[in-house]
This record gives C-alpha cells, structure tokens and sequence, in this order.
C-alpha cells in the first residue's frame, strides 16, 4: 500500500485531486480501507477538529446532511463521532466517510496552519508537493 501519511495529507492539503484519492482509496481492501479510516480520524483529533468544522466539512465533502456520516458529525463530542465515522461498514458509508473525514482534516489543519504555522513550522506533512517521496514520515 503507499504511504497513507503521505496521501491523505496531500488530499487534504487539495494536492492531489479528490477523484484520484477516491480511486485509491476503493483499490483498497476493506481491512485497509477500515485501517486507512481510523488513521484519518486519528489525524483529524491531532488537528484539533472541533463540532464547529462539522458543517464547513459535510459541505466540503458533498455530503447531504441526511448521510450517516454528516448525521454522525454533527451529534456529540468530535473524537468520539470521528471513530464512530471511521467504523461504519458498509461500502458505500466508507466511501462517504472517506470524503468527509478529509474534509475535516481539510479544515482543521487548515486552521491550525492559520494560528501556528503562518511563520512556517517543522511539521513534514505542511511541506507536501504533489512528488512527495513515498517513504514514510509519522505524525506527532
């Protein structure tokens, strides 16, 4: 599998283009789909999502607000909703929960850039292009 640090920063960071990063993420089995989302809601609480990003993300994301994952967004406390989105099952729901937890990440580290690292910063995944190497950097 590529490096999932690596892609789904570059979605997020509008690097690379949302129908190149569902196309991915569909080649994925449905072991590494379920790993690739519960990664994304861990990257998603790292960036300090808030509910307050829950609507900006649905719309980001093309979501109805009737979508299980919009539904799911917008009730209770953001970490313990992102890990219920990473866990939903059915195919279709992963794909959805796919778009909306980039969209969350979109706007949370989009804001978190804003605040922190306007002045630049040492965080890898700020400095992404499109040819990011492939190897692995970590989140901390």
């Amino acid at each position: 599998m590529a490096d999932p640090y690596v892609i789904l920063n570059q979605l997020a960071q509008e690097l690379r283009p949302m129908s190149q990063g569902i196309q991915w993420f569909e080649s994925l089995s449905a072991e590494e789909q379920s790993t690739t989302l519960r990664l994304l809601s861990q990257f998603c609480v790292q960036a300090r999502a808030t509910t307050e990003d829950g609507p900006e993300s649905v719309r980001r994301a093309g979501l109805r607000a009737t979508h299980t994952p919009a539904v799911l967004i917008a009730r209770g406390p953001m970490d313990r909703q992102l890990g219920k989105i990473a866990g939903l099952t059915p195919h279709d729901e992963r794909l959805k929960s796919f778009r909306l937890l980039i969209a969350v990440l979109a706007v949370a580290d989009g804001r978190r850039r804003e605040r922190f690292c306007s002045d630049g910063c040492g965080h890898e995944w700020h400095h992404l292009s499109v040819d990011a190497p492939r190897g692995g950097f970590r989140l901390n």
